[in-house]
């Protein structure tokens, strides 16, 4: 397993859930869910094979040597089973703050969302305040997911502005 330079810890577990650097043998799923889910992703095109593997080797494999990183990407397991990904992502050293990223399972989203985000989100705060020292971490997001605001509130997140008629997602002008 990889490990980021950038981070003293670099696998996290509570109860049956744990975090660890991305690896290379989830690229396809990732990709898979990736294209699955497109309408509340920041994803112009369809990815490939081809493509992915490119990120992966020319990106992401030198994300783990850098002292400060762009974006520290990590796999979310459960009961050591791949059920999401994400990180800190548009990561501002100077000022101490990232950006949110994560991604479930396309087909677990329904049944478990609240579930995931929560967890996902105690380990980045984890991640980003006790490890990091960040001051502040955030997630950008489409009005396309009616119970991930829910979720990011109960987790001590609050609403710092509403982009309105921001963007458009199957033809409909979305916040």
């Amino acid at each position: 397993m990889k490990k980021y330079r950038a981070l003293k810890q670099n696998i996290f577990e509570f109860e049956s859930y744990k975090l660890i650097p991305i690896r290379f043998e989830d690229r396809l799923q990732i990709m898979k869910w990736r294209n699955e889910q497109m309408f509340h992703l920041r994803q112009a095109e369809v990815l490939t094979e081809e493509k992915q593997n490119q990120y992966f080797e020319n990106v992401i494999a030198n994300l783990f040597n850098e002292a400060k990183p762009k974006q520290l990407l990590f796999s979310f397991l459960k009961n050591d089973v791949l059920i999401g990904y994400g990180g800190l992502v548009h990561i501002n050293w100077i000022d101490k703050n990232a950006e949110i990223s994560f991604l479930i399972d396309t087909e677990l989203n329904q049944s478990s969302f609240d579930e995931f985000w929560t967890n996902f989100l105690f380990f980045l705060k984890k991640i980003a305040f006790d490890e990091l020292n960040f001051l502040k971490v955030f997630t950008y997001a489409f009005d396309v997911r009616p119970h991930l605001y829910s979720v990011l509130e109960q987790n001590g997140f609050k609403i710092d502005a509403v982009l309105k008629n921001h963007v458009i997602i199957d033809s409909k002008i979305k916040n």
